[in-house]
């Protein structure tokens, strides 16, 4: 009986691939990659441009006082630019935040063509005078914006004035000297930081106050200082309305009463002498 074995020169052999033949077929994958890329990149670009995708409605919300949703959207309609699905939602809101009285809007998409912004306008605290322009104004954040002067309601707004980027600064002082001078009975119609850090304040009746340099703290006890000590001098010559006082000291101030000269006046722990 007569056995065979198996041997090499019987077994298939591997032929071995050339190595510009397997550059060829991953070129060529590659290759096939980049188109399939390309035409899912073309579709979906004319998908985004697509009319069916064009913005249909923009929805406005929140308390809007000085616009109305129907301004708004012809303020804005001609600066969005894109589809709902191309529109770039940080230049949406960079347009909705540019038109007069909005402060801030926060820009949103409701499939498939609408568009949500919620509006913050700004609420006037006060006019901010300024050399260069007459129609700032100071909203409730200490912020300055510009609009028509004409369309302000409240007439009784206080005048605020300081050095650029102080308009915080100048409204904090503002709301921290009202109900210390309540008891003059007199509107303060401006409030001044002059250039050199000096606090001026105008009351209604044409009232000079120099308050002088200092922490807003130190300001405000200078003034409640002044508060009740002037009313015992004004009381001695027939509550005659004051004219001007100077408080840049530390322990007097200068009073000057209508019709009167200047006379200097000591105050020790909050009263007159």
């Amino acid at each position: 009986m007569r056995s065979y074995s198996a041997t090499s020169a019987t077994r298939p052999t591997a032929t071995a691939v050339p190595i510009d033949v397997r550059l060829m077929r991953s070129g060529a994958n590659v290759l096939l990659v980049l188109v399939l890329l390309a035409g899912l990149a073309v579709l979906v670009t004319r998908v985004a441009r697509s009319p069916w995708f064009n913005l249909r409605e923009i929805h406005v919300e929140g308390e809007v006082a000085h616009n109305t949703a129907e301004t708004v959207r012809r303020h804005v309609t001609p600066l969005l630019q894109g589809s709902y699905l191309t529109m770039n939602l940080g230049q949406a809101r960079t347009a909705f935040e540019s038109v007069p009285w909005v402060r801030r809007a926060e820009v949103r998409r409701i499939w498939p063509h609408d568009l949500v912004v919620r509006i913050e306008e700004h609420r006037p605290v006060a006019y901010w005078a300024r050399e260069d322009t007459d129609h700032l104004l100071v909203n409730t954040h200490g912020e300055l914006f510009e609009v028509n002067l004409g369309d302000v309601e409240d007439d009784n707004l206080p005048t605020l004035a300081g050095p650029t980027g102080t308009s915080l600064q100048v409204m904090t002082m503002w709301l921290a000297l009202v109900p210390v001078l309540a008891p003059l009975r007199q509107r303060v119609d401006r409030v001044v930081l002059t250039d050199r850090g000096s606090w001026r304040v105008h009351l209604d009746r044409d009232t000079l106050l120099e308050l002088g340099r200092g922490e807003s703290d130190q300001i405000v006890a200078r003034t409640q200082r002044f508060v009740q000590s002037v009313g015992q001098i004004t009381a001695r010559f027939d509550h005659r309305a004051i004219e001007y006082a100077d408080l840049r000291h530390s322990e007097s101030y200068a009073l000057r009463l209508v019709g009167m000269g200047t006379t200097p006046v000591a105050v020790r722990a909050g009263k007159g002498h």
